[in-house]
């Protein structure tokens, strides 16, 4: 019997690879060194292939697309140019720890090294800000190299793999063969936590008058926000996020106590700062989260429940560590504790500094704020929107006043605060999700670093809310400037430079609004909201020195917020 294996192309055998890893979206943009791989792809019938205007777009929308779907992002880009402009978006990823895969094409094997046109060394390039990354030398070892990067992208804590292609390796042939296993000598992730750290840790908590649940994105990550919110109602614990852990516990719970850290709310800081136990899940102990470390929750006995176990220890001293997947140990610590009432006192203290500093801000008279378009953004869709933020001032009042129920509705750049991350983000997110509101906010300055990607939006007709809070400054900057530097407001005014938004979008086909007028906000929502079939872009023109509050400044501790203006005045 002829049990000899099909001879395929390296192009084809990328192909069968990706099929046999259940993908079924790419997002990419062609040149020389993939263009086999692009020839192929003409006649590729199962996945579909999102053509953004720009490679960091590519790479955005494969992260979106990979936070709400919970499957892995996938990207195609040439090499030198194509590959380098991905940069910026794997470290993006590799912060927030989002699974991807990015393949570049690379000059063929014989060039390597010789400088040729448009070679870079995109796996040195991106040996810091990628889990892992790979150059294929030899078209035999294609699909393993495949099989293996989908595996350590999605598995442990999650984060982007890159793969190398030289224009030769994809030309070449080989018999085909998918591996149907995995196995990597030194990579081995840990899942179940081990079971007498579960034991201690589920006394501690038993015995804890204070406890504080302080989660993460990893929550989300790993599925795992059902047992979360049990244990929390089960055992009578306050909850606490950090900005990429909201949706992890719903935001309209009265246990719950909203972002906690630099712009967190007072009453989850102090929470923080006087709790007894502190049970971090899926959390790393984030600088913006804790302040000056030597402050941060002093007093509390620290359990730590991660699947990274670099992650422990590494920012603060941690009592009891638990290494593992966050959905399998909470399940397991629902087994070792039954219902436990808490002491009246431990929320009566809470309520108290809800109280004494409650998160509010002026409401609107003539004058239009962020603050009060977010709530209505809000109201308006219950909590149930996919909300996509950029990276500023708004992205903090966000955190701030919407409310998210549900996991995997709040995307945002939290570790390397990626201006421009918001419109291609929310393009993935659309070819993701279809029965959901999708919101993208941004500010004025981000918005103008990825706007090619309205252009893929309104191509594809995808129902995206662009929302821009226009206040005509770089406003988080110019908070710092006026808080701590002196009031020097150094290139942050863009009054005189910034294009008529309601122009670019309409320039491209997509329906544009624009107001200054509070009176007007509901009535435009609505408008907008009503519109499913194609993109709309709406212009909210908000006032100019406006300030997030309450903020920790850099290397204060955490229990010490500024709540007003230390310039009364506020004035340029």
């Amino acid at each position: 019997m002829n049990t000899k294996k099909k001879t395929m192309t390296g192009a084809d055998i990328f192909f069968e690879s990706l099929r046999k890893e259940g993908v079924e979206k790419i997002f990419g943009y062609p040149g020389g060194a993939t263009i086999k791989l692009y020839e192929k792809l003409y006649d590729v019938k199962f996945l579909e292939h999102i053509l953004t205007r720009h490679e960091q777009g590519a790479t955005h929308a494969a992260d979106g697309y990979a936070r709400v779907s919970g499957k892995v992002g996938v990207v195609l880009v040439t090499s030198g140019p194509g590959a380098t402009n991905t940069v910026t978006g794997i470290a993006n990823a590799y912060m927030d720890s989002v699974p991807l895969v990015i393949f570049t094409g690379q000059v063929p094997s014989h060039l390597i090294g010789n400088d040729a046109f448009q070679e870079a060394d995109i796996v040195g390039i991106t040996r810091p800000i990628t889990k892992h990354n790979f150059l294929v030398r030899d078209v035999k070892d294609l699909a393993s190299t495949i099989k293996k990067a989908f595996y350590i992208a999605a598995t442990g804590r999650p984060g982007p793999v890159l793969v190398d292609l030289p224009k030769d390796v994809i030309a070449a042939e080989c018999e085909f063969e998918y591996p149907e296993t995995v196995e990597i000598r030194g990579y081995k992730p840990t899942l179940k936590g081990h079971s007498n750290q579960i034991k201690k840790a589920a006394e501690v908590i038993r015995n804890a008058k204070r406890p504080l649940l302080y989660v993460g994105g990893g929550v989300i990550m790993a599925n795992a926000s059902k047992e979360l919110t049990e244990f929390a109602k089960k055992n009578n614990i306050p909850v606490t996020n950090t900005l990429l852990g909201l949706g992890s516990f719903p935001g309209t719970d009265p246990q719950f106590l909203g972002m906690l850290g630099m712009h967190g709310t007072y009453y989850a800081n102090q929470a923080v700062s006087n709790c007894d136990v502190l049970i971090a899940v899926g959390a790393r102990f984030d600088d913006r989260v804790t302040g000056n470390t030597k402050t941060f929750a002093k007093e509390a006995y620290k359990i730590h429940i991660d699947i990274d176990p670099t992650a422990i220890d590494k920012n603060v001293a941690i009592d009891l560590p638990i290494v593992g997947n966050a959905k399998e140990i909470l399940t397991e610590l629902l087994k070792e504790l039954s219902d436990k009432p808490r002491e009246e006192a431990w929320f009566k203290q809470i309520e108290d500094w809800k109280d004494a500093c409650p998160l509010e801000y002026k409401r609107p008279d003539n004058e239009l704020r962020t603050q009060f378009v977010i709530e209505k953004i809000s109201e308006k869709t219950k909590g149930e929107a996919i909300i996509i933020s950029d990276v500023g001032q708004h992205q903090m009042w966000i955190a701030q006043y919407y409310k998210f129920n549900n996991p995997r509705s709040h995307v945002s750049s939290g570790g390397l605060g990626t201006m421009g991350f918001s419109i291609p983000a929310a393009v993935g997110v659309a070819f993701a999700i279809k029965d959901r509101p999708i919101v993208s906010i941004s500010g004025d300055g981000g918005f103008q670093m990825n706007m090619q990607e309205l252009i893929t939006a309104a191509y594809h007709k995808l129902p995206i809310k662009f929302f821009i809070m226009n206040n005509c400054f770089l406003g988080m900057v110019r908070q710092w400037q006026e808080l701590f530097h002196e009031e020097k407001y150094s290139f942050t005014d863009l009054c005189d430079s910034n294009p008529i938004f309601t122009k670019i979008g309409t320039a491209l086909g997509i329906e544009s609004f624009s107001t200054y007028n509070p009176d007007e906000v509901e009535e435009l929502l609505d408008k907008v909201f009503a519109i499913n079939d194609r993109p709309v872009l709406v212009e909210f023109k908000v006032a100019k020195e406006d300030l997030v509050f309450p903020m920790v400044p850099s290397g204060g501790s955490i229990s010490d917020m500024i709540h007003k203006r230390i310039n009364p005045k506020g004035k340029k």
